[in-house]
């Protein structure tokens, strides 16, 4: 009998779910209109900078506190990661993504799959007590949803690799197959970061390199956009 939670996983991390998820490219709108991006080669390094030295220390790593915080039943605890969330991205373009991506997230899952902690979040960000960011709603329903931890964390991490690849076929531009070859070359990356962020260090949220979020202030100012972010 098929795994249920494989399901709710494909549904959860699918690229095509409507919450807006291809209006942003997390600066790399900026690198390649810098010409730091501008190939395939420079398409990698830009990706695994982003998911090794990025993602791993800021929403991946929150998406793993915010599935044990639900675990607990403790909405205190998702609060409070919300707050911290909403300080470690110091750009405002990809901390307003952050949240309408969030919002969005919620809105969606929260008719099909009702869950108390999901309702009482929803309440902190209607009175403005939380801000609503898609890192946690993703970890909060990867738990309601039965989806088991290290699984949630690998359609996550795989989910942000497909959006920059995607992005960057787009914008560079790349052929399809390289974008493919983009994936398959990510693969043991992936797979350690997901470990890695079983049990994320809490001294290290936020720690990440500044050149992505200077470029993610850069592109507010560009001349031309694709991309919200």
């Amino acid at each position: 009998m098929l795994n249920t939670s494989l399901l709710s996983l494909l549904q959860l991390t699918d690229p095509t779910l409507p919450i807006g998820g291809f209006s942003h490219s997390a600066g790399l709108e900026t690198y390649v209109q810098q010409r730091l991006v501008k190939d395939a080669a420079t398409a990698q390094e830009f990706i695994t900078g982003m998911l090794a030295q990025n993602i791993r220390y800021t929403d991946a790593a929150l998406v793993s506190l915010a599935y044990d915080a639900v675990q607990q039943n403790n909405i205190e605890k998702i609060v409070a990661l919300d707050v911290e969330c909403t300080s470690v991205k110091l750009p405002k373009e990809i901390r307003l993504a952050s949240q309408k991506l969030g919002i969005r997230l919620l809105k969606i899952f929260e008719e099909i799959h009702p869950h108390a902690l999901a309702n009482a979040y929803k309440k902190a960000i209607d009175t403005k007590v939380a801000a609503g960011h898609y890192c946690l709603v993703f970890g909060l329903y990867a738990f309601a949803l039965g989806i088991p931890k290290a699984e949630a964390l690998t359609g996550f991490y795989y989910n942000a690799a497909v959006g920059m690849v995607t992005n960057s076929v787009k914008l560079i531009p790349l052929g399809q197959q390289d974008g493919q070859k983009l994936l398959f070359a990510l693969q043991p990356l992936l797979q350690e970061l997901v470990q890695s962020s079983l049990n994320p260090d809490l001294h290290l949220i936020g720690l990440c390199c500044p050149g992505f979020d200077m470029r993610s202030m850069q592109h507010e100012q560009l001349y031309s956009r694709l991309y919200m972010s």
